[in-house]
């Protein structure tokens, strides 16, 4: 088994779990990089299933100093792997208003994106914006519409986190790597926290048990469509018992394939 993670933090804790268990093996970087880990490893050995957990981990959200919360204050660092990138404070210094409000939009869902780009440019002309807290305060002030039971910077924390991270761009390439790795009757399972996540492996699954395109209306076999993935199962979303233990759960969604070629 080989465990893949970028967070050093979360190796150190694999490497701990990985002593009473010889048959693991722990590697530090992305998962988008599996297939030079896997050889790295042992060449040339079939891999029988991939699981990928996508997104932020509690450890990373419960630890201040990381950055990632909004609801603690803290360095406004956002990065799982510390060792390299830009800080999404030292991104914040330095984008374009137009960008800011971009990343929200597009990786945040965030309708009121342009408002607090504008607010963020406003505010570092004054002083670094350093602080989650700081971030947060000024995100919130210029959200028009507060949601109940969500803060008004979660969309905008979640729409940087993605972006310094490059998770969306790690996972399309994870996902094409893993069809070419995994062994015919492998099966690749994918645990997403949110729904750009899930849209891309839903997207990827359905494009592969689809097969190639054709022109509507070409007489063709479903063999000659080449499809290299089938769906096992619906997917799964958390049960209420799990969402009543864990409330971090509550977006989860869980979706399986079978390669078949």
């Amino acid at each position: 088994m080989l465990v893949i993670d970028k967070d050093p933090q979360a190796i150190v804790a694999a490497h701990i779990l990985q002593a009473g268990d010889a048959r693991v093996s722990v590697c530090h970087g992305s998962f988008a990089d599996m297939q030079k880990f896997a050889e790295e490893m042992e060449p040339g050995r079939a891999v029988q299933g991939v699981l990928l957990d996508l997104g932020v981990s509690s450890p990373q959200l419960d630890d201040p100093e990381r950055g990632f919360s909004f609801m603690k204050d803290g360095p406004l660092d956002m990065r799982m792997n510390t060792s390299q990138g830009s800080s999404a404070a030292q991104w914040i210094q330095v984008a374009a208003e137009e960008e800011i409000a971009r990343v929200m939009y597009e990786y945040g869902e965030e309708r009121f994106s342009r408002r607090m780009a504008r607010a963020i440019v406003a505010a570092r002309a004054d002083q670094k914006i350093i602080g989650t807290l700081q971030l947060a305060e000024i995100v919130k002030q210029a959200h028009p519409a507060w949601e109940k039971h969500k803060h008004p910077a979660t969309r905008a924390f979640q729409g940087i986190r993605i972006f310094i991270n490059n998770e969306l761009g790690d996972l399309e390439r994870a996902l094409g790597v893993m069809l070419e790795l995994l062994v015919v009757g492998g099966r690749m399972v994918a645990i997403s926290f949110h729904s750009l996540e899930d849209r891309l492996v839903k997207q990827f699954i359905q494009k592969n048990v689809r097969g190639d395109d054709f022109p509507p209306g070409v007489p063709i076999t479903y063999d000659q469509l080449k499809p290299r993935l089938k769906m096992v199962g619906k997917a799964i979303k958390v049960s209420a018992d799990e969402r009543d233990v864990n409330v971090r759960a509550r977006s989860a969604m869980l979706r399986v394939a079978e390669k078949i070629a």
